[in-house]
């Protein structure tokens, strides 16, 4: 046996990225190229119960070792294949006996709580799966979770069961070096020397090269080490370890034979469409879910949602135990986004300070859609025949001077707090910095409760507007989202959002909008200077 080996887990680890909807041809084409590079391992998939999974074809999820059998090229009788088992997820007694043909191993995960509170019935599966004639690899996730003590109390476990591997999982892309160096020395001296150690890492850091290379430093030809990898990094956030990466290192430093062409042409038949239509690799949403040790879903949705900063992304996610924050809950998270952003203030005297300016007068409202820029000239005869007040959105408009600027955003307001006039500036009150000589006013009291989209900035600002009594309310910008262009004046806009589709967003806003106008009916005369897909049939 080598003494570093390479398990390539694209088809299953990679395959989460798109919920691991491979065709069959790719399956079967994917398997059958990194088995003719050299690869060791091939891990192809799920197994899951068939209560949770309708499996027809075309898919990484399996129900039964039968359906990953024909995906397997038999001619390469040197590669391991394997399946990957979510403890709690599988039946074990459904799990068919080995018969050589088609997987002859597999990997099974399990969390700290799961060792902790079912360790019986966890090591009765792991047993089951080697009397059924399987090579067992045992994948505890999340190595950071579990002190040295506990460390040593799962390795005793390990020992008596005596897998062909166990893993060192760095599950959220947690760990700096001398983590990994740590943990690594005390698996491989408290081990069985016939264990081999499998590392899998995540790149939050962008450290997965370096910890493999560091890893084949350690092990130094004195113990069986398995390294995890995905062609081209492939998976969910920051992604793997590079399948091309630690092979074409090997073949370099250490004269293994793995053939790095057919990699590569690999990569380019199967990966290069699916990089065109999804990303991974690092990113700042990546490197946040590593430092707190988060399920990277979490810092995606309050990062592309709501535009949060650093510091506001910390204050929330630290309100969420470390357990929870290692799962997502959209829900959990929109409630602690709720309260860390009321911050409830008496804002009578600012609503009446907007209302001593607006009340039975004209008011141009100019949110960021481009037409903004597109209908100039319009806009500013309307300014000047209705002799209006002119409030933007989350932006200083290019052409158009504004008497106020309404911002109920942190991320758009601390690009241009340092040289705005601030006497100007209306800010919401979930906005928690650099607030000075500004008129604030209360969050909770302009926002939409019930909407998934409660805190769109420019219905905050007509609910605002409502209380100030103006006679008419004419707005530009408010163009609604188009698929693939950009869809505002300023390009640090983002054009898409993670948890709604862009005609979800246009519905939801496109209701929110005849809500306001419902309310306001013979009241303010509301009238839309720009064309919008919120007065259209979507």
């Amino acid at each position: 046996m080598k003494g570093i080996q390479v398990l390539d887990c694209t088809l299953r680890d990679g395959g989460r990225i798109i919920n691991c909807e491979f065709d069959d041809t790719t399956i079967m084409g994917m398997s059958k190229e990194l088995a003719a590079s050299g690869i060791d391992i091939v891990e192809m998939g799920f197994l899951r119960d068939s209560s949770m999974v309708n499996y027809k074809g075309n898919t990484t999820f399996f129900t039964h070792i039968s359906q990953i059998t024909p995906l397997i090229p038999k001619e390469y009788k040197n590669t391991l294949y394997v399946a990957f088992i979510d403890f709690n997820m599988y039946n074990f007694d459904d799990l068919s006996v080995c018969d050589g043909t088609g997987i002859t191993g597999i990997r099974v995960g399990f969390t700290k709580k799961q060792f902790t509170e079912q360790k019986s019935d966890l090591v009765k599966s792991l047993t089951t799966v080697k009397d059924r004639g399987y090579k067992l690899f045992v994948q505890g996730v999340n190595s950071l979770a579990y002190s040295d003590r506990e460390l040593l109390d799962l390795l005793d476990m390990i020992n008596e069961i005596e897998p062909f591997g166990f893993g060192i999982v760095d599950t959220y892309g947690a760990m700096y070096l001398e983590d990994l160096v740590h943990y690594y020395n005390v698996v491989d001296y408290n081990l069985k020397s016939s264990v081999s150690i499998d590392v899998h890492s995540h790149n939050n850091f962008q450290s997965s090269f370096a910890f493999a290379q560091e890893i084949i430093r350690l092990a130094n030809g004195k113990r069986n080490v398995i390294l995890d990898a995905t062609l081209n990094g492939m998976g969910k956030c920051a992604g793997n370890l590079n399948t091309e990466l630690i092979v074409d290192y090997l073949v370099r430093k250490k004269y293994y034979d793995y053939n790095i062409d057919k990699i590569l042409d690999t990569i380019d038949r199967y990966l290069a469409p699916l990089k065109e239509r999804y990303s991974w690799g690092y990113s700042i949403p990546a490197f946040m879910a590593g430092i707190y040790k988060s399920h990277p879903n979490n810092i995606i949705y309050l990062t592309e949602k709501y535009r949060l900063n650093s510091r506001d992304i910390k204050y929330i996610i630290s309100e969420i135990d470390e357990e929870t924050r290692q799962r997502y809950d959209y829900d959990n998270l929109q409630k602690i986004y709720k309260e860390y952003n009321e911050n409830r203030i008496d804002d009578q005297e600012s609503v009446e300070k907007i209302r001593n300016i607006c009340k039975e007068r004209s008011v141009v409202v100019l949110a960021p859609g481009k037409s903004v820029d597109e209908y100039e000239q319009k806009i500013s005869e309307c300014i000047s025949n209705e002799k209006a007040v002119v409030i933007s959105v989350n932006f200083i408009p290019r052409k158009i001077p504004c008497d106020f600027y309404f911002y109920a955003n942190t991320i758009h307001w601390e690009k241009v707090s340092d040289y705005i006039e601030r006497d100007k500036c209306i800010l919401s009150s979930n906005i928690h910095t650099e607030t000075e000589n500004t008129i604030m006013v209360d969050y909770s009291s302009i926002i939409e409760e019930d909407s998934r989209l409660y805190d769109n900035s420019t219905i905050m600002l007509l609910n605002l507007l409502k209380k100030a009594e103006p006679s008419k309310i004419f707005i530009a910008g408010f163009d609604g989202l188009r698929q693939q262009q950009e869809n505002y004046v300023d390009n640090s806009f983002l054009n898409i959002h993670h948890t709604m589709s862009i005609d979800e967003i246009n519905e939801e806003v496109k209701k929110l909008f005849e809500i306001f106008k419902n309310k306001t009916t013979n009241k303010i005369n509301v009238q839309l200077l720009t064309p919008s897909l919120y007065e259209e049939k979507l």
